[in-house]
């Protein structure tokens, strides 16, 4: 399909509450999602929402095998997940940096849910209910985030874990624009 662009933090749209989906299984979702993946994979994302790519909508995908930009985590599955609420299945939470695709070359620590349960639809409206920990749990929030007009800086508690990619993280590829 298409890898759209990605908007960059400072964009008003990225601050916008997105709306729910309210029609699956048309050719017009099925163009997005696959535009999105499209997207993510062209610049090793771990997760994308609709928003950052300027489109106003509850939808997020996310999943990898392995990624470039978070070389020690473990795989997260494919998905795409509209419409989503999460629980915390604890209020224990624990810190662990971030990237953005629409924050560039920074990375910051952000406290999250260690457990979590999420439910949406996936494009063809089929329900999605899942339990997940970690890393997996991590990129949820993170994405599910965007769809609030949340970015993960806004997030940040302790700021001196918040810099530049290459400075704090060198052993990462210098030419990943997270």
């Amino acid at each position: 399909m298409t890898v759209r662009e990605i908007l960059k933090m400072g964009d008003a749209r990225l601050l916008r509450v997105a709306e729910p989906v309210r029609q699956f299984d048309t050719p017009e979702l099925h163009a997005l999602v696959a535009d999105m993946f499209d997207t993510m994979h062209a610049v090793n994302g771990a997760g994308l929402a609709a928003p950052q790519i300027g489109v106003n909508l509850q939808l997020v995908i996310y999943g990898f095998k392995q990624n470039v930009r978070y070389p020690d985590a473990p795989q997260v599955p494919e998905t795409v997940l509209i419409n989503p609420v999460l629980t915390p299945l604890s209020q224990q939470k624990e810190e662990g940096y971030e990237g953005c695709l629409s924050v560039p070359g920074l990375r910051g620590s952000v406290p999250r849910w260690t457990r979590l349960h999420y439910e949406g639809v996936d494009q063809f409206g089929q329900p999605i209910s899942r339990d997940c920990d970690g890393f997996h749990a991590r990129v949820v929030q993170h994405e599910v985030d965007h769809l609030l007009g949340i970015l993960y800086p806004s997030r940040i508690v302790d700021f001196s874990k918040f810099g530049f990619t290459e400075v704090m993280f060198p052993e990462l590829d210098p030419n990943d624009d997270d």
